[in-house]
């Protein structure tokens, strides 16, 4: 799957020259981002929460895989189980600031992701989707750690989600002004923004330097 195939569900209908239908550049915001937010039904009414992730694009499921995890006894984990879920990820690039209120906007990278969560039950699959998920966060770092207790492990449950169904949008540049407020004057422009960063800080109890690993995602992070 090379690109991007909405389903009326995933259709962008309104900015469509902001939607993205290389699926390559999908892969690329899942990479860069560290939080998604996934919508699910709890009964009665939706809840939007935010949650670390990891993404499989050899995973089982249809278009690659997308994980997420969360207590065992969380409502939204047992409400998303065999539900139709939405799972967004949001990168926000600038602030566009316009001559007019109406055209202010922000430059931006997001995907919408719908389908059926399915609860992970194989024992491999699950060890390997919760050290992405770490591995997400600071990569190499899963394998510098204790392997998890039985407790913590049945403490723990993972969903996973294709990515076959999913459309981004993005944004860039500065902003769209009407002729006549061009000609009035006024200063616009956009402001970047980034992500960034800072050193690492070792807790009091850990008597040893700051992991290589580590490191070169403080390094990553902290951009040009």
């Amino acid at each position: 799957m090379d690109t991007l195939s909405p389903t009326p569900r995933t259709t962008v209908r309104r900015g469509r020259k902001r939607a993205v239908t290389d699926r390559s550049a999908l892969h690329a915001l899942l990479t860069d981002g560290l939080v998604a937010h996934l919508g699910v039904d709890v009964g009665g009414h939706p809840v939007v929460l935010p949650c670390a992730y990891a993404v499989d694009l050899d995973g089982p499921d249809d278009g690659g895989t997308l994980y997420v995890h969360g207590s065992v006894a969380a409502r939204w984990l047992v409400g998303a189980q065999d539900a139709t879920v939405c799972v967004t990820v949001t990168e926000l690039d600038g602030l566009v600031l316009a001559r007019s209120g109406f055209h202010h906007s922000m430059n931006y990278r997001s995907a919408v992701i719908i389908g059926t969560a399915r609860l992970v039950t194989d024992d491999v699959e699950r060890a390997r989707a919760l050290d992405a998920i770490v591995d997400h966060m600071v990569p190499g770092r899963s394998a510098t750690l204790r392997p998890a207790t039985r407790k913590e492990l049945a403490a723990t449950a993972v969903l996973a989600l294709p990515l076959r169904e999913a459309s981004m949008k993005q944004r860039d540049g500065g902003p769209v002004d009407e002729p006549e407020d061009v000609a009035a004057g006024g200063w616009a422009g956009h402001v970047p923004v980034r992500r960034a960063a800072g050193a690492a800080v070792t807790t009091v109890d850990a008597p040893h330097p700051v992991p290589e690993h580590v490191r070169r995602r403080v390094a990553a992070l902290a951009g040009p």
